[in-house]
């Protein structure tokens, strides 16, 4: 298990610095979320994800049979604000393409 999440990880990972390093700005915004997709299952293997565990303390339940909150709560907020900043990205994305007339990053068209 931890074999291939280290695998998903470093893919995502390398596929999103690779398009963070695209001329246009939309491969620039999927390779911000595909960043931080890879950061949300980082924070998931270190985090030590457990199934089928409950996450609350019960009758009986020996303390190192619980599972961790703090990883699935620190990932839930970063998917709702990577989603915001994916949202504003993409707004400011739109509005840069129409006062310009193109979406490159460095604001230069392609030589054809």
């Amino acid at each position: 298990m931890e074999l291939i999440l280290s695998i998903a990880i470093g893919v995502m990972t390398s596929c999103g610095i690779w398009l963070i390093l695209r001329p246009r700005t939309y491969q620039v915004i999927v390779g911000l979320s595909l960043l931080s997709y890879a950061v949300n299952l980082f924070i998931f293997g270190v985090g030590g994800v457990k199934a089928n565990v409950p996450p609350i303390l019960g009758d009986g339940l020996p303390v190192t049979a619980l599972a961790d909150p703090v990883p699935q709560a620190l990932v839930l907020t970063a998917i709702v604000i990577g989603f915001a900043t994916t949202a504003l990205f993409l707004v400011v994305l739109l509005a840069s393409r129409g006062l310009t007339g193109n979406d490159h990053v460095d604001g230069r068209n392609e030589p054809r």
